[in-house]
Order: structure tokens, then C-alpha cells, then sequence
């Protein structure tokens, strides 16, 4: 199988969602409740690290094609 790149921002945007539902998942079974003034801003900043973090990637990607040929 091929080798592909890393898309991180994919990464952490599926693994803050994974995690976001698991924690409502396990407060249902412990009949808690999540607290949504703390997850919607946290998902934000969240993925906006991730952006951030996607687009540096890209770029540092990009300038190292750039000094191979």
C-alpha cells in the first residue's frame, strides 16, 4: 500500500471529537451532565490549533519540496 502524507489537522480534529464523545458518553452512563460552556469554547480553540498547526505543516512540507529539486 502506498504511503500517504499526515494530515494533522484531520488528526486532531477527529480525535477531539472522539473524545468529546466519549465524555458525554460516559456521563450518560454515570447520569452526570458535560458542561457545553466549556466544550464548544474548548473545541474551538481546539481546532483552531489544529489549523494552525495543518497550515505550518503544510508549509514547512512545501519549502522542503522546494530545496529537494
Amino acid at each position: 500500500m502506498r504511503k500517504h502524507r499526515l494530515d494533522l489537522f484531520s488528526l486532531i480534529a477527529g480525535g477531539l471529537f472522539t473524545t468529546i464523545a466519549i465524555s458525554y458518553l460516559v456521563a450518560a452512563l454515570n447520569d452526570e451532565t458535560v458542561n457545553g460552556r466549556i466544550v464548544v469554547p474548548v473545541t474551538f480553540i481546539v481546532l483552531g490549533v489544529g489549523g494552525l498547526a495543518g497550515a505550518v505543516a503544510a508549509v514547512a512540507r512545501r519549502s522542503r519540496t522546494d530545496r529537494d529539486e
